[in-house]
């Protein structure tokens, strides 16, 4: 049978690659984007899709989005719509709780007015790793870990997880939460670690390392990570979390070091030659040292596992961008 899913932040990274997953695996399903469009949304990630329509708006426009659930008797809304650039919550913190605290209140309570208790309807909320704050050399965040938010980012989004579960618990609405690692792979705004990178290797252009490099996360392909919602959307017990990690832990310098010997072969230069465009910078304020998921919980009780291996998908991505640079 089809369906039509709401699909919050479709146009931005994991939202698009989540939306190719889809409709891929789901082609009789229709898709309902709802998207602001801000500066991290591009319209391109959806060309060619059809059953995919785009609504311009804000998610915190709680009447328009119980006037979608309602119409298109939507039972599956997939919330990926935030701000997520640390840099920028730092600068300008009021956009973060604005959208992340804000538009999700907004939809937990569209969700609530219209689905008014059907268990039958699924709200599933995407998140991150960094509202468990920082760790140390050892050890793992995992789903009984306490919230630490570091950075009015991580804040914006811890508050917005306890506002999933509040709904859960006190109206009996139907949540399911994933936080998520680091993502890498296509599609993603070139502000971010890796597409940054790599726009600036292939330009022979300075790539800024922050502090002394050593800064540890846990990166996750993109798809990997869409083929985890999809599990846990279909297969996640009501009110539970999921911890999504890759197993790949990177210190940020060593990730530089492997991207740019893939840029060297890419290019044909002379290996070594992209090393020498790495240029260390004043850290970050706030920034967490490591980052790390224990996703055994997803593995063991809905059977998920990460397809895609850390040098493999870094290879995969780097040749994505440079075909998009070619136009």
């Amino acid at each position: 049978m089809s369906e039509t899913i709401l699909v919050t932040g479709g146009a931005g990274f994991i939202g698009a690659n989540f939306i190719h997953l889809w409709h891929a695996r789901h082609p009789q399903d229709r898709i309902l984007v709802l998207d602001k469009l801000t500066y991290a949304a591009n319209l391109d990630h959806l060309k060619g899709l059809d059953r995919v329509e785009l609504v311009k708006a804000d998610i915190q426009n709680g009447e328009l989005v119980a006037h979608l659930l309602e119409r298109h008797s939507i039972k599956r809304l997939f919330h990926f719509a935030a701000e997520s650039h640390v840099d920028r919550s730092i600068s300008g913190p009021a956009a973060f709780i604005q959208t992340n605290l804000l538009g999700t209140f907004a939809l937990l309570e569209a969700a609530r007015t219209v689905w008014a208790g059907d268990q039958a309807c699924r709200f599933l909320h995407v998140s991150t790793d960094e509202v468990f704050g920082s760790l140390g050399d050892t050890g793992f965040f995992s789903e009984a870990t306490p919230y630490a938010p570091n950075s009015p980012y991580s804040s914006s989004k811890a508050g917005s997880d306890h506002l999933v579960r509040a709904y859960h618990h006190t109206y009996g609405l139907n949540t399911v939460t994933t936080n998520c690692s680091n993502n890498y792979g296509p599609r993603q705004h070139p502000e971010k670690l890796i597409p940054l990178a790599i726009s600036r290797m292939l330009k022979g252009e300075a790539v800024p390392v922050y502090g002394d490099g050593q800064n540890v996360r846990d990166w996750l392909y993109v798809e990997d990570h869409c083929s985890a919602i999809e599990r846990v959307m279909q297969s996640g017990l009501a009110g539970e979390v999921y911890c999504v990690g890759g197993d790949n832990e990177w210190k940020n310098l060593d990730l530089l070091h492997l991207l740019a010997d893939q840029v060297d072969e890419a290019l044909q230069r002379t290996p070594g030659t992209s090393r020498t465009l790495l240029t260390f910078v004043k850290d970050r304020a706030g920034h967490d040292r490591r980052y790390a998921i224990d996703a055994s919980k997803l593995k063991r009780e809905l059977g998920w596992v990460p397809a895609e291996n850390f040098p493999s998908g870094l290879r995969r991505t780097l040749a994505w961008y440079m075909d998009d640079s070619r136009g």
